[in-house]
């Protein structure tokens, strides 16, 4: 094996901590990768990761090398790829955060291979932050403010926030015209509506609930948010459901259990289809980023940077 390739095994195993997940990811066998680190740590005369029986973390030695090892990669790839004119090629590991891939990302996937017929895409989704290096996933197609420093973030778009409920729940609570309303208090001391599905509530004035979403990062629950005079308002109301889950959040709406707010993009059909109802339209939710992160640690390959282009193709235009 030469020193380019062991720097990708030495890579790898940094990035998945594990030597076997790393010999899986470069369909390698792991006595090879093993003997591999082996003959690097015996060139170099230091300990470059430190092994335990859970799981492999380098040394500061191996720290430092890694990052030099990534840029290296990346500079030996590019310089390559830009003599020999090849398209991107190899794998791609992506992880989307709630229900994008299905709803925006995969109606247009057939174009992006197409145009990249080389590159094997491997798409997760969830509602939960990966690790991008731990987990070895070259990129996160994220919704929301970012907290994670060593991450670079490329924005895409920002997506259009609705409150909805169903008519079930409506008649059971009300129709709210406003934000006051929601905690039975209304800005004028009157809690009568000209809705007709409103005006069948037996619980009128009592208040209302929400489906509870529990953060991914505090388990903690989200409020609702609504705009109204410049200002972003956050309302907590009760909630009988709590769910971790975009599908169960939406399917908790449903049926009947609460208000909910989620992209709109996401909802749209459901209205059609009068599952759901939307709610306070004169106060919208604050809408939230969309942006494509990955490791400030490493450069992006040809292949990520393939991705980008087509996703700002893809995204170009009006809020959705």
């Amino acid at each position: 094996m030469d020193r380019f390739d062991a720097m990708r095994v030495f890579a790898r195993i940094v990035e998945r901590r594990s030597f076997t997940r790393a010999a899986d990811d470069l369909n390698l066998p792991r006595a090879t990768v093993t003997d591999a680190i082996k003959a690097m740590e015996a060139r170099l005369g230091v300990q470059l990761l430190r092994r335990t029986t859970r799981q492999v973390t380098p040394t500061l030695e191996g720290e430092a090398y890694y990052g030099r090892c990534l840029r290296l990669i990346a500079d030996m790839e590019d310089a390559e790829k830009a003599f020999a004119g090849a398209p991107p090629k190899g794998p791609l590991r992506i992880d989307v955060h709630g229900t994008m891939a299905r709803y925006l990302l995969f109606p247009h996937l057939p174009a992006f291979l197409q145009r990249y017929p080389d590159i094997e895409l491997d798409v997760s989704e969830g509602d939960r932050y990966v690790d991008l290096v731990r987990e070895g996933v070259d990129c996160a197609v994220r919704v929301g403010k970012l907290r994670d420093s060593d991450l670079v973030a490329h924005r895409l778009t920002h997506l259009k926030e609705a409150t909805a409920a169903s008519p079930d729940y409506c008649k059971r609570h009300g129709v709210p015209r406003d934000i006051e309303a929601l905690s039975g208090r209304h800005r004028n001391g009157d809690d009568r509506t000209n809705d007709p599905i409103a005006d069948q509530s037996a619980d009128r004035g009592a208040g209302h609930f929400m489906v509870g979403f529990k953060s991914t990062a505090t388990g903690a629950l989200l409020p609702l948010e609504f705009r109204r005079d410049g200002q972003v308002h956050a309302v907590t109301l009760p909630s009988r459901v709590r769910v971790s889950g975009a599908e169960s959040y939406v399917g908790a709406a449903c049926a009947g259990f609460g208000i909910i707010q989620s992209p709109r993009y996401r909802l749209e059909a459901l209205f059609e289809a009068g599952q759901l109802m939307p709610l306070l339209e004169d106060y919208p939710p604050p809408s939230n980023p969309v942006s494509i992160v990955y490791a400030r640690t490493r450069l992006p390959s040809p292949r990520l940077r393939a991705f980008i282009e087509w996703a700002d193709e893809i995204f170009r235009g009006p809020d959705i």
